[in-house]
């Protein structure tokens, strides 16, 4: 895995020292000699991570990480200090600053590699989503939203370890903010089930556990889609860095060694959980985007542009199996006539009520649409013409049966007049809708509130 790096030191020779060792492992680097600048290269130029130096005039590493973590453009980026001070009150005020770890110099290679390609990957798997956002923000379907923040006091912690190393863990996690939650499960098999389910916000993991193998654990976890942004944990001993690095190129987020510092453990854990929580922001964005783009917001059913998708879709199917596919098109009758008299608040009401008692009507396999205006369409595969006619009779029947009340207490009484096609061997999703929208307007001319089929 290759990454943009962004080196920032104020000592020129150390920050060559750094760029020569990660260029031999074909990373791309950048440097920067202050922390201004290496705010101004962040923002230019998005880095995959920053390494950071804390000891430097100026803007030391402190200030300038938290500078990163407060601009809209670079809080997304992973920052790891690289320094000499090795208090353990040091690596908590770095964590605190937002930093996504924390090395001490003089750096092994084989732990600033392994961060390095642990958060590169982390940032490469988010960045999709970012971009997401960020194309439905320009296209006007959402607004520009606060990705950078959670609240991280509150969360669910699953800690998979043997019952015997219990107290361990006990130590740190008792001073966690009281509403965090920690829950302890030693069979791994329904660790893992909680986690496909999303029902943990983070996972402690412990590397030292004997009842199951803690990496294919990790593996399993980093295998499934629903669980594959889930923030891991690892706890550690120290003679445990070769089990650590792996555990960090399976997918590992963070890590802390035992003995396990209260502190630290509090930083590590309110880093992830804000972490998570920005994720679930950028996901839940796209998701809007998504339904903005395929649901007709006034009714909730789906729009033109996917069923001009979906529809298409269903259609090639339903050629290759044979089966019968019929569509109807329904239209409301005398609908301008509601506008004109009742306004166009009560034709919404209309709108919304007959699309509602339309979803009601069809099955979960069929596709109802919304085309514009007052007219809607539905596609049923695999659907024989007689339950197709069955549908279109219960459709009918629902919208006549009961007249629909109005925001001010008014009731009309509102019918709808559908035509109904079959699929035959020459039709495209087009022509299926124009045989079925013929059948409609026979309908109109016959009188409305009926039910006109053309056959294939």
């Amino acid at each position: 895995m290759t990454a943009r790096v962004l080196v920032v030191d104020d000592l020129e020779p150390n920050v060559k020292l750094l760029e020569a060792r990660l260029r031999a492992e074909y990373f791309e680097v950048l440097t920067a000699l202050s922390g201004q600048e290496a705010i101004d290269i962040a923002v230019e130029q998005q880095p995959d991570i920053i390494l950071l130096d804390v000891m430097m005039p100026g803007l030391d590493g402190f200030q300038t990480c938290e500078m990163l973590k407060a601009h809209d453009d670079t809080w997304h980026i992973p920052v790891v200090m690289v320094t000499a001070l090795d208090q353990q009150a040091d690596r908590v005020a770095g964590l605190q600053a937002g930093a996504d770890d924390f090395l001490t110099k003089p750096v092994q290679d084989i732990a600033l590699f392994a961060r390095v390609k642990s958060l590169t990957r982390f940032k490469q798997m988010t960045d999709e989503l970012r971009h997401r956002h960020a194309a439905g923000a320009a296209m006007g379907v959402l607004s520009k939203a606060d990705l950078a923040g959670g609240d991280e006091e509150q969360a669910t912690i699953l800690a998979v370890t043997d019952r015997g190393r219990v107290a361990a863990l006990d130590q740190g996690s008792e001073h966690l903010p009281k509403h965090m939650n920690v829950v302890y499960e030693e069979d791994a098999r329904m660790a893992l089930e909680a986690i496909r389910r999303g029902e943990p916000d983070l996972v402690f993991i412990d590397l030292g556990m004997e009842s199951y193998d803690p990496l294919r654990l990790c593996s399993a976890i980093r295998a499934f889609d629903n669980s594959r942004l889930a923030p891991l944990l690892a706890i550690a001993e120290q003679e445990q860095t070769r089990q650590l690095i792996r555990a960090l190129d399976l997918g590992v987020s963070d890590y802390i060694m035992a003995p396990v510092d209260a502190q630290e453990l509090a930083a590590r854990v309110r880093t992830q959980v804000r972490r998570m929580r920005s994720i679930e922001k950028l996901r839940a964005s796209f998701d809007q985007t998504m339904e903005l783009a395929i649901i007709d917001q006034l009714t909730g059913l789906y729009n033109r542009r996917f069923l001009a998708n979906q529809g298409s879709r269903l259609i090639e199917e339903a050629k290759a199996s044979g089966d019968d596919l019929h569509c109807l098109m329904i239209d409301i009758d005398h609908f301008k006539l509601v506008n004109d008299t009742y306004g166009h608040e009560a034709g919404d009401d209309v709108l919304k009520e007959v699309s509602s008692r339309l979803t009601h009507s069809v099955r979960g396999s069929d596709l109802a649409c919304r085309t514009g205006g007052e007219e809607f369409a539905v596609l049923m595969p695999r659907t024989p013409r007689a339950s197709a006619k069955e549908i279109a009779d219960r459709v009918l029947s629902a919208v006549s049966a009961e007249g629909v009340h109005l925001a001010d207490g008014q009731r009309l009484d509102v019918t709808v007049s559908i035509g109904m096609a079959s699929l035959s061997e020459g039709d495209s999703l087009a022509s299926i809708l124009k045989k079925a929208d013929e059948a409609l307007y026979r309908s109109k001319e016959n009188g409305r509130n009926q039910i006109t089929e053309v056959a294939a």
